[in-house]
């Protein structure tokens, strides 16, 4: 096929892009898979280290092997003075996720040699990036109150100490448990906008900070990473469980979105947001009931009345924002959130593109015009 009679797909919608291992995701069957395991499995038996883990190397660690790596990354969380200082800078009204993409890009000002065939290069910039962007997020959060960062605990596991750095308080075991679990739900999810971001972007043969910055500034964008704080925002406007079946008839009747309901790729109800339900329950059973969860619940039951034969179910946003909600999270963290445990996701596709790089060119189809005559800018 020539240039001249390609056809053009917008947003380059379903057109394969690379091949890769990573993930797979089956959307008429409600399937998600990581390196060949099921979600569900991970989600009930592994933790977050250990799942990014197998994203990144392909495949579960020994016991020596995920002792080794949860060890380099605990030495790993804290950040320079200097990257602290700038954060210090930022405006108070800023989004967190614009802090966190300027705060990733700086640590390649320390720590970018682009020794790309270098094994202990590409293991220090993996436990880098996993270990830093909690610390990150966690300060900033801190620092636009004009509260000092909270150092990290390095005899807490990667998602306790997360939550002790928002509030310096050691938060109840389940909540721990299930912020973990949240992690790993997120961690990867094939190619979408900001692992396409990142795979661009890697293709260039650029450091691995500058990868992962790039994927979180595509992820910061409502059609993508912030629709979880969007289903808060939309609960708070129904208020009320009488409220949503008028809601729902209006939104169809003038063609709006509903946040956290449909999905380019499932055509069933996401296994994320099936998984992450049952931790909204697990948490409000031990730490009280929510009562914007009785509308979600109500709200997933008109949707799918109302939208199921069309295929629009809730996705993974839909249930995330309650549960961070009661985790005491604020709502524009909720992104960040996402992008701590998309990190894995994005350097296993980083890994995988530079192991057989080739650079993305993509070509286009001009519908401008020709040899039109440059006018002197006196006779305009």
């Amino acid at each position: 096929m020539t240039v001249a009679t390609c056809e053009y797909i917008p947003g380059l919608a379903n057109v394969p892009a690379a091949q890769s291992s990573v993930s797979h995701v089956n959307g008429q069957s409600g399937i998600l898979e990581y390196r060949g395991i099921r979600i569900e499995g991970l989600a009930q038996k592994s933790t977050f280290l250990e799942t990014a883990y197998l994203l990144i190397w392909g495949e579960l660690p020994t016991k020596d092997e995920l002792d080794s790596f949860e060890r380099d990354i605990r030495y790993h969380r804290r950040i320079k003075y200097r990257i602290r200082d700038m954060m210090k800078c930022f405006p108070e009204t800023g989004h967190p996720m614009d802090a966190l993409q300027t705060s990733a890009a700086a640590l390649g000002l320390f720590y970018s040699r682009r020794a790309l065939n270098d094994p202990q290069y590409i293991r220090g910039a993996v436990v880098r990036l996993l270990a830093k962007i909690p610390t990150m997020v966690a300060a900033f959060q801190l620092m636009r109150k004009g509260n000092d960062a909270v150092q990290p605990n390095d005899d807490l596991d990667y998602a306790t100490n997360f939550l002790y750095m928002l509030t310096e308080r050691l938060p109840d075991p389940l909540a721990a448990r299930i912020f973990d679990v949240c992690l790993m739900l997120h961690a990867e999810h094939t190619i979408n906008a900001s692992t396409f971001s990142a795979m661009v972007t890697a293709s260039t043969m650029t450091d691995p900070y500058a990868v992962i910055a790039s994927a979180v500034g595509t992820l910061a964008g409502p059609l993508h990473g912030g629709a979880n704080e969007e289903v808060i925002l939309m609960l708070e406007e129904i208020g009320s469980v009488e409220n949503v079946r008028p809601y729902v008839e209006q939104a169809i009747a003038q063609k709006s979105k509903i946040m956290g309901f449909g999905h380019r790729v499932y055509k069933v109800k996401d296994p994320r947001a099936t998984i992450l339900q049952g931790l909204a329950e697990q948490l409000f059973e031990k730490t009280g009931h929510d009562t914007y969860y009785d509308i979600a619940v109500e709200l997933e039951k008109v949707v799918e009345e109302k939208l199921g034969h069309k295929g629009v179910y809730a996705n993974v946003d839909f249930y995330s924002g309650l549960v961070y909600r009661k985790l005491g999270i604020p709502t524009d963290l909720f992104t960040p959130i996402f992008a701590i445990a998309r990190v894995a996701g994005w350097l296993a596709h980083w890994r995988e593109q530079i192991g057989e790089n080739r650079i993305f060119r993509p070509t286009q189809i001009y519908t401008g015009q020709h040899n039109i005559p440059y006018i002197p800018i006196y006779e305009r």
